[in-house]
């Protein structure tokens, strides 16, 4: 690990200038996914905390994790893989001659297996060429990964390229400060809110089982016409100069609750794609121009390569990889490398990676075995198509999942999948949560290898921790969170699903 501590991640008030090949964050940064959906499965976050939280109380959790379980001491802080290569017998013994530097002196070692960590937002994308004019610009440019504050753009004219999640964020903290912020954007995007139906969090209404069991009664054009529906009921994103051409379920959304108010305000003024830059000015596609900016902050997302990894184990064009479920190179000799958290979720990215781990540990240990190379890259095409069919054409998205699809997908690959019919028989209160309520990273600690005495009670209390945080004020005729905050009618419903159906969706 690069970084001197637990947790990795670089923020403003670790550095001014940022190191290549690491992960960089802005000082202002809260997670987009919530608190329960984000733990680890066998360690719920303190419930003081806010459900989104700082990314200063997601370090804390990291390192609260770590001492808890004593992994400090198996990590060399302060290191950098130069390379991992197949030693000369990795057929048969499937071990990895690995090349490390530390302080300037480099070491070599012999490791029976590698998990790669190293995640997608490593190396920022700066499509500079497609921007003719920005070579002449006098005004400051950069990529979003080396922003770290707002202050220093005060009084500004200032224009933001990019509406994903770290363009909007960018340009609404920035609004606060600057003299006019535009937020220039190709496509569009569908903005959702971290806090959704009842102020809940998004994920903790939407990622239920009984939500996904209606999701597949659904066609994908009812789906796409409900979400873009509930998009609009918070603001019109066609009269806000928000909405894309592309449906809502065909990208990655992006999540923002300030948006609207910054451009109902005038502090954000919407723009289309940068058709060419000036010396002073950007003029639009649209013919518009604006004169007298001082300031192009690049949100043009990331690319990721693994240089470290000699170019016979994997290689990565234009953010594609070869991986099967995600996760093994399919084409490796003896099945002794896996790729962790290399991946675009609708959701939550820990709990994943944490599958992932348990998964490949397994593999690793020979407790288990992958299929063939043939059936694995029979797998990685039909996903491959399906993502392709599904998405706009982007470098974003080429590693993309939906949640629950896909922790359950990974944990049946070992045995730690929960069968609701079974648990209904015997714990009907906790098949209720688990069927009605979130899809939390508890649920995969109930059964299989791993199993954790806690999850049950962890389940049945992640409500009580969802709720403290915001009631810090008690009023009279308060009232507790029903189960996915669901209507009557349809938690009757659900209850008629969930003895008819279970045995055939689980």
């Amino acid at each position: 690990m690069r970084s001197p501590y637990a947790g990795g991640c670089r923020g403003a008030e670790q550095a001014e200038e940022d190191e290549e090949g690491r992960a960089s964050i802005y000082n202002s940064v809260v997670i987009n996914t919530s608190k329960e959906m984000m733990c680890f499965s066998d360690y719920p976050i303190p419930d003081s905390y806010p459900n989104y939280m700082h990314n200063s109380k997601i370090m804390n959790y990291f390192r609260s994790y770590a001492k808890h379980f004593g992994l400090l001491k198996y990590i060399q802080f302060k290191t950098t893989v130069v390379s991992i290569k197949k030693r000369p017998d990795f057929n048969t013994t499937g071990q990895w001659d690995v090349v490390t530097e530390k302080e300037g002196t480099q070491e070599a070692a012999i490791f029976d297996a590698i998990l790669v960590c190293s995640g997608h937002h490593t190396f920022p994308h700066l499509p500079l060429h497609t921007f003719p004019g920005i070579e002449k610009f006098k005004g400051q440019y950069f990529h979003s990964r080396q922003y770290k504050y707002p202050e220093p753009f005060n009084g500004k004219r200032i224009i933001v390229v990019g509406i994903g999640n770290s363009g909007v964020d960018v340009a609404v903290e920035v609004s606060g400060v600057a003299k006019q912020v535009f937020l220039s954007t190709r496509r569009g995007a569908w903005v959702v809110n971290r806090v959704y139906d009842e102020g809940f969090p998004l994920d903790v209404v939407l990622f239920s089982r009984f939500k996904m069991l209606l999701k597949q009664c659904m066609t994908n054009e009812m789906v796409n016409n409900w979400a873009e529906n509930k998009s609009n009921m918070r603001f019109n994103h066609a009269n806000f100069g928000v909405k894309p051409r592309h449906r809502i379920n065909h990208q990655h959304p992006t999540i923002n609750d300030d948006l609207p108010n910054r451009i109902i305000s005038g502090k954000i003024l919407m723009k289309p794609n940068v058709k060419r830059f000036t010396e002073t000015a950007a003029i639009f596609e649209d013919g518009t121009i604006e004169e007298d900016i001082d300031v192009v902050i690049f949100c043009t997302g990331y690319s990721f390569s693994f240089p470290f990894i000699d170019d016979s184990v994997i290689q990565v064009n234009s953010n594609k990889t070869t991986l099967y479920r995600m996760v093994f190179p399919p084409k490796l000799e003896k099945p002794t490398m896996a790729f962790i958290g290399l991946i675009q979720p609708i959701g939550a990215i820990m709990p994943i990676s944490e599958l992932q781990a348990r998964w490949a540990t397994r593999i690793f240990k020979g407790l288990l075995k992958l299929p063939s190379s043939t059936e694995m890259m029979m797998e990685y095409t039909k996903r491959k198509e399906i993502m392709e069919k599904r998405y706009v054409d982007s470098p974003r998205h080429t590693i993309q999942v939906d949640y629950v699809d896909y922790v359950d997908e990974i944990s049946s690959q070992f045995g730690a999948k929960p069968n609701l019919f079974t648990i209904f028989l015997k714990d009907p209160v906790l098949a209720k949560e688990l069927f009605f309520g979130p899809v939390t990273p508890y649920q995969y600690r109930l059964t299989g290898p791993g199993k954790w005495e806690g999850a049950r009670k962890a389940i049945l209390t992640q409500k009580d921790r969802i709720i403290k945080p915001t009631k810090t004020r008690v009023v009279k005729d308060d009232y507790m969170m029903s189960s996915s905050s669901l209507p009557l009618m349809l938690k009757l419903l659900g209850v008629f699903v969930l003895l008819v159906a279970v045995c055939a969706y689980f």
